[in-house]
């Protein structure tokens, strides 16, 4: 699904226009991205939580030539899904 898709669902099951919706989308991606760029924690209970986190540095290898390398330290974007998501999950993929 794309964003386009996402859009036209969400205004459907909202019932409101797909422009608004669209807008309502761009904002909370922002939002979402300048809270978790500034080190905050984004928490939608029973959906996930998205958050910073620290990635150490570590020796990686090249690998045209194998060579070891040392990859810097980072922040990562990462997203923890909540229960009530995983579950949905969990219980779709086992009527398949």
């Amino acid at each position: 699904m794309n964003k386009n898709q996402l859009v036209e669902l969400v205004a459907a099951e909202a019932g409101v226009s797909a422009a608004q919706t669209a807008k309502t989308l761009d904002a909370l991606i922002k939002i979402v991205t300048e809270q978790v760029a500034q080190g905050e924690n984004v928490a939608l209970v029973g959906f996930g939580t998205f958050k910073a986190a620290a990635r150490a540095e570590r020796t990686g290898k090249n690998p045209k030539t194998g060579e070891a390398l040392t990859i810097a330290a980072t922040t990562v974007p990462k997203f923890v899904p909540g229960a009530n998501f995983k579950t949905a999950v969990a219980a779709a993929a086992a009527e398949k």
